[in-house]
């Protein structure tokens, strides 16, 4: 038993929700997943812009660090300012010593430009070589030929497709959209209403999943790799275990963290040098999944990568955290005046 572990990948996140916390109320109140996009989070991220994008992106890189996250892979959507997005949260990460793999979410929603946009931006970043996959919303929001578009451009490239799988109802028909495009590089989302096996590795949210009461994904009866992520709700991976484990438990009496801890450690082929990152934590048993499991509250004290402490005694050695959570409020303030 250890206080030392490598770092944590947090295997899907949205960055820019690090602005979310304490928006006004949408408009009127969701009643199902397809309305809270509609109210809130297409609402957001319609309004972003790069200041806005670029100290959420730090912000979150901060908080990851603070919770012995040393790595993420983020879905990002900007809509009014999509030229250039990837590589602003890229730079505001490294900035703080985050490594990531970032993605641009393509769509239909806003026309046939608007995706025509967003995969431009995923060649631009992956070509300038950026580490990333190519980005796609959800099957429900782009059209066949924007889907075959994302899918040719990616395996060009030689990377996989980040993309929402039948998150809620309004996508359950994925399955059948995606089965002659998924390849085993694709990054899968949540495929809580898939209705059958696609190829790829399942990123898991249980939280988020559980927050947008879209049902459980039941990812262990799956035969894909599983990963663990947030969707956007932090990246306290650790916590999130502790989560994914008593909602797989409630589903099956038999299971063991053990399954949680190998979907925590499946986030190392997505960045295999985390594995070399070192966290010290607050707790004696941190390396043990049937600890953690049962032990909340344990936090980050130092992390080091590459030979670099980039957290010491929880404050982050390379940026202001005064500064970094001064700058994000104004940007918060700014993004909340634009709903």
């Amino acid at each position: 038993m250890s206080a030392v572990t490598p770092g944590m990948v947090c295997s899907h996140h949205h960055l820019y929700s690090a602005l979310a916390r304490g928006m006004p109320a949408p408009p009127r109140q969701p009643t199902k997943f397809i309305e809270i996009l509609e109210q809130v989070w297409w609402r957001l991220d319609v309004a972003l812009d790069e200041e806005m994008i670029r100290w959420s992106a730090m912000l979150a890189a901060v908080e990851a660090l603070q919770c012995g996250t040393t790595a993420i892979v983020d879905h990002h959507e900007s809509p009014s300012a999509i030229e250039g997005s990837l590589s602003v949260i890229a730079n505001a990460c490294a900035a703080v010593g985050v490594r990531t793999n970032v993605a641009y979410g393509v769509t239909d929603r806003h026309g046939a430009e608007g995706a025509r946009r967003g995969l431009a931006e995923n060649e631009r970043f992956l070509r300038a070589g950026g580490r990333g996959m190519v980005g796609v919303h959800a099957a429900f929001t782009c059209t066949d030929d924007t889907l075959r578009g994302a899918a040719e451009l990616a395996a060009e490239l030689g990377v996989g497709v980040h993309i929402h799988v039948a998150e809620g109802p309004d996508d359950a028909n994925a399955g059948e959209r995606l089965h002659e495009l998924a390849t085993d590089d694709w990054h899968l989302v949540h495929c809580v209403h898939l209705d059958r096996d696609l190829p790829g590795t399942i990123a898991h949210n249980p939280r988020s999943n559980m927050n947008n009461s879209v049902g459980y994904a039941r990812p262990a009866a799956r035969p894909n790799r599983v990963v663990l992520g947030t969707d956007g709700i932090g990246a306290d991976m650790l916590e999130e275990a502790r989560l994914a484990y008593v909602r797989l438990r409630e589903d099956d009496v038999l299971a063991s963290p053990d399954t949680v801890w190998q979907w925590l450690e499946n986030g190392y082929r997505l960045f295999p040098e985390a594995r070399h990152d070192r966290v010290t934590w607050n707790y004696d048993h941190a390396d043990s999944p049937w600890h953690v499991a049962f032990t909340p509250g344990v936090r980050a004290l130092q992390v080091e990568v590459d030979g670099e402490v980039l957290l010491a005694d929880g404050v982050p050695t390379r940026v202001d955290l005064a500064e970094v959570r001064a700058k994000a409020a104004e940007q918060a303030r700014r993004l909340f005046a634009r709903l």
